[in-house]
């Protein structure tokens, strides 16, 4: 069976941008960036929803012609050649070895992780709370940053029901970003 993992930055005040925005916090060290890379170099997809979307395609592409930071020159290539789903009921079509779900998403997520397929996704509060109602995150890898924003798009919209997480890992990298990392909790009953 496959898995869909929740790889998150949020600031200690729990938000994953700033309040005009901004995403221009995270604090990408040596040991953060070598830990991410670990990460998504084990997924068979990158999962984004259409605003996160918007925001990586607008910079990995051309990564190295704006930065010279390691961890982006790094995961540029990375980012180019995995394959891409971005749920959106807007977005039609896209590119960089992207697939556009915009109906059925339940559906077509259950079926690829039933298919074994290991699917990471990146931010994104809204699509991350629906796959957090629906039951199809399995692993989330929250990492909190050193900086309070005083507001912006909190880590989850929704849902707003109550579920149970097992604490799997705690780690700091850096010595400045906390990772948690919890799994769903198996169902009762």
């Amino acid at each position: 069976m496959g898995r869909i993992t929740h790889f998150v930055h949020q600031s200690l005040d729990g938000f994953v941008e700033g309040p005009a925005g901004e995403f221009d916090w995270p604090v990408m060290g040596p040991e953060l960036s070598a830990y991410s890379h670990t990460l998504t170099d084990s997924a068979d997809y990158f999962l984004y929803g259409r605003v996160v979307w918007e925001m990586m395609s607008g910079y990995w592409p051309r990564a190295e012609e704006i930065s010279t930071h390691p961890h982006d020159l790094a995961f540029a290539p990375v980012w180019r050649a995995t394959p891409k789903i971005v749920v959106s009921s807007t977005l039609e079509q896209a590119d960089w070895n992207t697939r556009v779900i915009g109906s059925d998403v339940v559906e077509e997520l259950t079926a690829l992780k039933e298919g074994g397929a290991r699917l990471v996704l990146f931010g994104g509060s809204s699509l991350a709370g629906f796959l957090t109602g629906q039951g199809l995150i399995d692993e989330y890898r929250v990492f909190v940053h050193p900086v309070v924003l005083g507001g912006g798009k909190p880590v989850f919209r929704s849902p707003q029901q109550r579920f149970g997480l097992t604490l799997t890992e705690t780690r700091t990298f850096d010595s400045q970003v906390v990772l948690m990392r919890h799994e769903r909790a198996a169902q009762s009953g």
